[in-house]
């Protein structure tokens, strides 16, 4: 389903589209949101990553990625054709609880979208609740994805969806965020989702 043909590395976007969604990729601080929005990307994705301050480490939570030396401060955005008929524009949001509480940044990214893909870290699950209660707030449908980090723990699926919360119908996977069709899977079991639930909120 991933079209992966030399043209897709250009800049515009192909005759055959009839159809563009904006999807948001969220999740916390240091999940994997900017490596997985450029790993899809047919385009040169746009980011807005700064060298993290001494001022910044006082108050985003480091607990697990102590390494982190850059944040993004803005949002990240990226380009991934489904289909010959359909396009996906990917809106990465910023995942500091600071930021995440700005009404206005998360109106304007909520703005026109489909829905959104929660990134997930095992080692850390609490830390995707405030992302999951904002985009739960604005109306979006999501999947969660599970990014799959070298030493995170492993579990079985009843305990995380219970942990997270999850509704029934609402996908989880499991995803590598550097490799480029196992992050196209997870927009794609999104995408499946996203469809069904307007459908069905349609009927």
């Amino acid at each position: 389903m991933v079209s992966t043909t030399s043209s897709d590395s250009g800049i515009y976007v192909r005759d055959t589209v009839e159809t563009a969604a904006k999807l948001l990729v969220v999740g916390p601080f240091g999940v994997g949101k900017t490596t997985l929005i450029g790993a899809v990307s047919e385009i040169e994705p746009l980011r807005t990553e700064e060298v993290m301050t001494q001022a910044g480490a006082l108050v985003d939570d480091l607990k697990g990625i102590e390494d982190k030396r850059t944040t993004t401060v803005a949002m990240d955005f990226g380009r991934l054709t489904l289909a010959p008929d359909l396009v996906l524009y990917l809106f990465g949001a910023p995942g500091q609880q600071r930021f995440m509480r700005v009404a206005p940044v998360w109106r304007q990214l909520t703005e026109g979208a489909y829905g959104a893909l929660v990134l997930a870290d095992t080692r850390r699950l609490e830390a995707s609740f405030d992302a999951m209660e904002t985009v739960e707030k604005h109306g979006l449908p999501y999947a969660v994805a599970l990014n799959s980090f070298p030493d995170a723990p492993r579990f079985p699926e009843e305990e995380l969806r219970e942990a997270l919360d999850l509704s029934p119908e609402t996908p989880l996977v499991s995803c590598d965020a550097r490799d480029r069709a196992s992050a196209a899977r997870a927009l794609i079991a999104l995408v499946k989702h996203v469809h069904t639930h307007y459908r069905e909120h349609l009927q």
